[in-house]
């Protein structure tokens, strides 16, 4: 997918030119996302997509496992991303079998949802534990099909239990949203600088399905599997809810978004800064992004007042700008040509 994806970018840039598609770059961020292999109370040893990475654990080295956890929440075969101090070999901050369900309720039964994501993903079942389901059910007034949902959770027991809602959704079904404002119109400063600038947010996906092995994640478990960590968990770029059909691109099912996002194809790139930190980055669109157009709703990380989501960024660009992902969202500008 890497290599497709930069081939479209370079013949972009030899059409439109360099401004039109920036090469691809984020910010320097020590990142790493393996499944454990090893870990004591002061080490962690992951089989990451590159090999084996061996991190220490620091006093002030912190984890998150659904909640605020310490170092006795990991375990061997788990899936774990890891935000490491600069020189990369101290852990700050370790994700244990981090997950996300995002879309729409298909059906309801007792304290498990389904989810349908769109765009050909496969539906999630959703457990919400009663112990979470009040803080779940503050932004989320009505969980029934038809509904959306969007929530940050764990993987246990080779099911996801979401235990943080993400923002707050309508109290009313997807297919009595209203319809969008008009297109905002352009001033001459913005039209002589060429491209397209918006305000939205941002929030992030995981491009493997079900991380991690055995009964948490959906592989045998064995350690040969063990060994081989899904290499689509290192992948960078966003899933974008407006792929032009013209393209090639007809299968991407989204609905009308309450931005007025550009087309763009598989392969294209956009610069986009966390108007929380200021971090920017030229990203390519890897896959469609159907499931970020229903969502209208508000990030109140660092709230600008800006709706609606321009992305889904993949989890590790989504780290690399600077986003916590239990907050699942951080307010941005895209800026398109």
């Amino acid at each position: 997918m890497r290599e497709r994806t930069a081939d479209r970018r370079r013949l972009a840039a030899a059409v439109l030119g360099g401004r039109a598609a920036p090469a691809y770059a984020e910010p320097p961020a020590a990142l790493v996302r393996g499944t454990v292999l090893d870990v004591t109370p002061h080490l962690l040893v992951a089989a990451t997509a590159q090999g084996e990475d061996r991190l220490l654990f620091e006093a002030a080295t912190t984890f998150w496992c659904g909640r605020e956890a310490g170092v006795s929440a990991v375990r061997v075969g788990d899936d774990v991303v890891v935000r490491c101090r600069p020189g990369g070999w101290v852990a700050e901050r370790v994700w244990v079998r981090l997950g996300r369900a995002t879309g729409v309720i298909a059906a309801r039964s007792g304290d498990t949802l389904e989810i349908d994501a769109g765009h050909g993903r496969p539906r999630r079942e959703v457990v919400v534990p009663y112990r979470y389901s009040g803080r779940i059910g503050v932004r989320h007034p009505v969980l029934e099909p038809g509904y959306l949902f969007d929530a940050v959770g764990v993987w246990e027991d080779g099911a996801f239990h979401a235990t943080l809602p993400v923002t707050t959704q309508p109290p009313f079904p997807v297919w009595d949203a209203p319809p969008r404002p008009p297109a905002p119109r352009r001033s001459a400063a913005e039209r002589a600088a060429g491209g397209v600038r918006l305000s939205g947010t941002v929030a992030w996906y995981d491009p493997v399905p079900a991380p991690g092995p055995g009964a948490d994640g959906g592989r045998d478990g064995t350690a040969a599997d063990r060994s081989r960590p899904d290499p689509h968990g290192d992948l960078r770029g966003a899933a974008y809810p407006a792929l032009d059909a013209a393209s090639g691109h007809d299968g991407c099912d989204r609905p009308e978004s309450c931005l007025h996002l550009p087309l763009m194809s598989i392969g294209t790139t956009f610069t986009l800064r966390n108007d929380c930190t200021g971090a920017v980055a030229a990203l390519p669109v890897v896959e469609c992004g159907a499931a970020a157009a229903h969502f209208c709703d508000v990030c109140a990380v660092c709230d600008n007042g800006a709706q609606g989501r321009l992305a889904h960024l993949t989890l590790m660009s989504f780290l690399a700008l600077g986003g916590r992902p239990e907050s699942g969202c951080f307010n941005a500008t895209m800026v398109v040509g």
